[in-house]
């Protein structure tokens, strides 16, 4: 019989494809495709292109699904939710606010953490309320 809903390793495998697709976009270290563009701008190859379609393709399927599943309204209390989480830490003193580089690194974490919770959400929502998000049916209208 088929698992219904999602379960904390698949919350953890979005995830993980989150911050694949966000630290490969965009990374302070210089080693991203971001930097891969701006050093080979003045003669792009076909893999560039190819990597940038790609992530191009992950990106709209992670905006996507994460404008659905929350919403306008949702992703404004997502992002509202780590922002606080990321003052606590900053007022706990784990790291420096004029720190710009942990602020970086904190912000695309964040990203990630929006993102699969927005890619997860109508599973969680399930499990939590036993209401089913339907955005498309299949068969006869």
């Amino acid at each position: 019989m088929a698992v219904k809903g999602i379960g904390w390793s698949g919350f953890l495998l979005r995830l993980l494809a989150a911050f694949a697709l966000v630290f490969a976009s965009y990374n302070p270290s210089g080693y991203s495709y971001y930097h891969w563009v701006v050093e080979e701008i003045a003669s792009p190859t076909p893999w560039l292109a190819l990597v940038g379609i790609v992530l191009l393709i992950g990106w709209a399927i992670f905006l996507r699904a994460t404008m659905r599943s929350l919403g306008v309204f949702g992703l404004l209390l997502a992002a509202a939710f780590m922002g606080v989480l990321l003052w606590m830490m900053i007022d706990w003193g784990w790291f420096e606010a004029d720190s710009l580089l942990a602020v970086k690194y904190i912000i695309l974490a964040v990203l990630c953490w929006i993102l699969a919770i927005g890619v997860s959400w109508s599973h969680i929502r399930r499990r939590i309320t036993g209401q089913v998000d339907v955005d498309e049916v299949d068969g006869d209208l």
